[in-house]
């Protein structure tokens, strides 16, 4: 038996929130324009009225450097207290090393620094992970970090999905408290749909033959909106369940901003009672993966539309298929 003298906190909680949203602000004019739908098409379809595209030097690491910085002075932590960087994200081009020790580095921190893909659940899975390494002592402050930038993995021609995906990263630090802040997860995966949301072809495929064009994402949508829809209920339900409260006791939800019609059916089918806030920031994000769930968090601080103390129901699904849902308490 391996025994340790490190004694962990009786619970981690958020400590603050930070959010970076890049300055190009496309409309659905411009997506139509080059995916031969059109604008009214993809507002009724996606319920998206514009998203945010990075600049080209920009990169996942950039925008969670900024988001990061900004949930730090959040939660008045300075960089050299942080214990662990959690970095989730899909879509950082530099397959090694990983992007969270140069977030770690830019920062000012020496911390622990890991990658974490689990596309769109990347968040959630996060929290779940860095929530137990303060509770059993391995860290006492956790930078979480979600940050995508998905115009670089998507086709923008894709008529199916280019008009979905956008940019952007959030943050969330968390440290040691007395009452736990983040419920158990309510989290798996089913790698039977793992071609559902994923790449045209391996990397390995483009070497031995370039002529096949650079892969890019690709999603069955019709089939991704039924899995979530049918099956994401019962995974929140369940998250809520776990943290021993009923949905009368919720304040917000906030799932993955995948397009709005699955936020909206979501809602509907939890049958939520009409004094919870619904996230719908994807309206003016668009998708943006990793970062949606962080990103949709801080639009509803900045619109007051939540308060220090109200409890949220996160879900998180994605490629994988995997998914992830909690219940937290906002800082």
């Amino acid at each position: 038996m391996v025994t340790g003298r490190r004694t962990g906190a009786p619970g981690a909680a958020i400590m603050g929130i930070g959010a970076y949203r890049p300055r190009r602000v496309v409309g659905n004019d411009e997506v139509a324009a080059r995916t031969g739908r059109t604008a009214g098409w993809i507002r009724r379809r996606t319920g998206i009225v514009e998203r945010r595209y990075a600049d080209p030097e920009e990169t996942v690491v950039s925008m969670a450097v900024e988001a990061a910085r900004k949930a730090l002075a959040d939660a008045g932590i300075a960089p050299g207290r942080l214990s662990t960087v959690l970095l989730a994200s899909m879509s950082n081009m530099r397959q090694s090393p990983g992007g969270a020790p140069e977030v770690a580095h830019r920062l000012g921190s020496g911390a622990a620094a890991a990658d974490l893909n689990a596309a769109c659940a990347g968040f959630c899975y996060g929290l779940t992970l860095a929530a137990a390494l303060i509770r059993d002592g391995s860290a006492e402050y956790v930078l979480l970090v979600g940050s995508d930038k998905m115009t670089d993995i998507v086709d923008p021609a894709d008529a199916s999905a280019a008009f979905l995906f956008a940019d952007g990263a959030g943050a969330v630090v968390l440290g040691p408290a007395e009452e736990p802040g983040i419920g158990p997860a309510a989290w798996g995966s089913d790698g039977s749909g793992k071609d559902l949301i994923a790449h045209s072809a391996t990397w390995l495929g483009y070497r031995d033959d370039p002529g096949s064009g650079w892969p890019t994402m690709r999603m069955a949508g019709p089939e991704v909106f039924r899995w979530a829809v049918q099956e994401m209920p019962g995974v929140a339900r369940r998250a809520v369940a776990d943290a021993g409260l009923t949905l009368d006791d919720l304040d917000v939800f906030v799932p993955h901003q995948a397009n709005l019609r699955i936020v909206e059916t979501l809602a509907q089918r939890l049958e939520l009672p009409p004094h919870v806030t619904v996230a719908r920031d994807v309206r003016y994000a668009g998708n943006t993966s990793a970062a949606s769930i962080p990103l949709a968090i801080a639009r509803l601080r900045e619109l007051g539309t939540v308060s220090s103390g109200s409890l949220a129901l996160l879900l998180g699904f994605g490629a994988g298929l995997s998914w992830a849902a909690q219940v937290v308490r906002l800082p």
